[in-house]
């Protein structure tokens, strides 16, 4: 096939013309680099820390000797889930988005020799699942007898396609070679081959094969791939289930099945094949321009933000099935809150961003981000969390769910995911439309962009999350008129959610100041943008103060774990108690309605954090008054880093004159 120039960007960048497309563009993560106390450390930890750890994991678990068994026809698959294959193929995704920005000859060199395995493990007509090939009269007892035939429900094996599609077009844009994706590109086409109007009918048992093919389809220009994304969408809802049984597996919804996709409205099922299936289809609506895609992932979102998240940005709150519940369920004993779910989350929300231009979708994000998210990983990068509880009490949670971090799990879905997602991270901070200008999240670095044909820089300085003072220097090559639309985040003008379903106590929103070249400016502001326009000059210098209080959240009252009760924020970062720091003990903790807060930097705590202090009282036993005792509060993020214990992110409130 004739080698395509492309640039490389998570969502566009192909060479050939497209008639539609996301009207809003990412800045690639390429062109941004980050100088940022946050985040730059945590991204080198994965580069240096979680990504080989991932590698010498699917190695002593027996993961890539499945691949070497495929390869030779012979052994029996060794490890316990048939969609382990992605675990490989996260970690190469991770390792090319690391090259991509950090060449690495070793690393370059190592993920090759993986590829060589996993091309020797596909057979000819291109199937690529190790679970049947190995041993294909006696395959995973999750894999059916023929191939596809369990494909609706646990077989994986569309997954698994799909998170090679991803690994594949990660590493051809990454290192330009074309030995992952003529395997990945040889698989597309069996599955065109296979499926579609005539053919095989199936609605995929776990979702994102639908992204995977849209990748394929931008880097190619293949459109059998982006018709072939649209039809696993579509065939949604259609299967015999019985719609009057109240079991999620047996009326479909588990798989987000029971109804055809624009029919739904509620997000439901499965977490992170929800994420998928509406990341999907923010994808193929961009590129299709399906109103009615649209309009059921704006009710769907809608669903999310106003009645299934928590407050610190997990969702997926059943353990039984790691799925949503139902409205408004959202416990916090048994919170599951997969950080594979929270991932699937940014990825949804920055596409409906590109979709609509709207800052609620990156309040979504960050929130996310800074907290249910980063939650899942250590900070030694090599310890994880599959869940985020919301409270651990005596140091345990429920049996379904971890008080403890891990290395690696039987289902390691979510440590390889982490290794793929922070990479580009970088890639979520900067987009473009027209003459428009987007600055979504405040991490410091510098981007390299062009705005109508003329080359810009933008250099973002700040300490943020802990400090609010935000410094944007924009210099154009030449003089050039443009608009900069700086997000004002949600949490910044009194909204702790886009949504009733969190909100601050103290409703009122303070002005957020905004100077030009060190003089105060008005602005309008447009969809939670402040709006810039003007002819910029090099050296122009944007300076934003957002205000830095800590607040405290209450919860909508249809939340009954959390009625009576408070949490504690300051910028995008939720705050919890944990042992280590309240010895009066986390479970006895209440909040006087009068209480302050005061943050105080430790740096030389969990990596360097602002924590939260102020007197509260911790309640008595067998009638003892409850006494005053000071509250250390933490990032959420940074929670079960120094042992086991008690934890909590929701406080009762008393009376002040308790």
């Amino acid at each position: 096939m004739k080698r395509i120039l492309i640039v490389l960007s998570f969502y566009c960048g192909v060479a050939y013309a497209q008639n539609k497309d996301y009207p809003i563009k990412p800045v690639s993560f390429t062109n941004v680099k980050l100088d940022d106390h946050f985040w730059s450390p945590r991204i080198e930890t994965n580069r240096t820390v979680t990504i080989p750890a991932s590698f010498a994991r699917c190695e002593n678990t027996g993961r890539v000797k499945n691949f070497e068994m495929a390869a030779a026809r012979s052994g029996s698959f060794c490890t316990k889930f048939p969609f382990d294959d992605t675990d490989i193929y996260k970690t190469i995704e991770g390792a090319s988005y690391s090259m991509a920005v950090y060449p690495d000859a070793r690393l370059n060199a190592y993920v090759d020799s993986l590829i060589t395995i996993v091309g020797k493990a596909q057979e000819p007509d291109g199937y690529l699942y190790t679970a049947r090939t190995i041993d294909p009269l006696h395959p995973h007892p999750w894999s059916g007898p023929e191939r596809w035939v369990k494909e609706n429900e646990l077989s994986h094996e569309l997954y698994n396609s799909g998170h090679m599609f991803e690994a594949a077009a990660a590493h051809y844009l990454a290192t330009n070679k074309r030995n992952f994706l003529d395997i990945a590109l040889r698989n597309a086409d069996l599955l065109v081959k296979t499926f579609g109007p005539g053919k095989r009918h199936v609605a995929p048992g776990h979702e994102i094969v639908e992204m995977g093919l849209v990748r394929l389809y931008r880097i190619t220009g293949k459109t059998e791939y982006l018709n072939l994304a649209k039809f696993f969408i579509d065939e949604r809802g259609h299967r015999a289930y019985d719609k009057t049984s109240a079991d999620e597996w047996k009326n479909g919804m588990y798989w987000q099945d029971n109804l055809p996709v624009v029919d739904q409205n509620d997000a439901e099922g499965h977490a992170v094949r929800a994420m998928y299936l509406y990341s999907g289809m923010a994808d193929v609506a961009a590129l299709t321009g399906d109103k009615e895609y649209l309009t059921a992932i704006d009710k769907i979102w809608n669903n999310m933000v106003s009645k299934k998240i928590y407050v610190q940005g997990g969702i997926g709150a059943v353990p039984g099935g790691e799925r949503f519940g139902a409205d408004y369920e959202l416990p916090n004993t048994t919170a599951y809150n997969e950080t594979c779910a929270a991932i699937g989350d940014v990825y949804w929300n920055q596409r409906m961003f590109l979709l609509h231009g709207e800052a609620k979708y990156i309040d979504v994000l960050e929130k996310v981000l800074y907290n249910g998210l980063i939650s899942g990983v250590g900070l030694d990068g090599q310890s994880f969390f599959y869940t985020n509880a919301m409270q651990v009490t005596n140091g345990f949670t429920h049996p379904a769910l971890e008080a403890a971090r891990s290395g690696w799990f039987e289902c390691s879905c979510c440590p390889t995911n982490m290794a793929r997602f922070l990479p580009s991270l970088s890639g979520y901070i900067y987009a473009q439309k027209d003459n428009n200008v987007f600055v979504n999240l405040f991490i410091a670095g510098t981007a390299s962009l062009e705005v109508g044909g003329k080359k810009v820089n933008i250099v973002q300085r700040n300490n943020y999350p802990w400090n609010g003072a935000l410094a944007f220097v924009v210099s154009p090559q030449a003089p050039a008129t443009f608009t900069m639309r700086v997000r004002l985040p949600g949490w910044a003008r009194a909204q702790a959610i886009p949504s009733n379903l969190y909100s601050f106590q103290n409703k009122a929103a303070a002005h957020i100041s905004i100077k030009l070249n060190g003089q105060p400016i008005s602005y309008k502001i447009e969809n939670g943008y402040a709006i810039i326009n003007r002819q910029w000059k090099k050296g122009d210098n944007i300076q934003m103060d957002l205000p830095m209080q800590v607040k405290k959240v209450i919860a909508n009252t249809a939340l009954a774990d959390d009625k009576g009760k408070t949490a504690l924020q300051r910028g995008p970062i939720m705050y919890c108690a944990e042992w280590a720091d309240n010895k009066a003990g986390v479970s006895t903790i209440e909040i006087p309605a009068n209480a302050t807060f005061k943050p105080v930097t430790e740096a030389g705590l969990l990596n360097g954090v602002t924590v939260l202090k102020g007197e509260v009282l911790s309640k008595g036993v067998n009638g003892a008054a409850a006494k005053k005792v000071e509250l250390t509060a933490i990032p959420y993020y940074s929670w079960a880093n120094r042992g086991k214990g008690e934890m909590t992110v929701w406080f009762p409130e008393v009376n002040s004159s308790k």
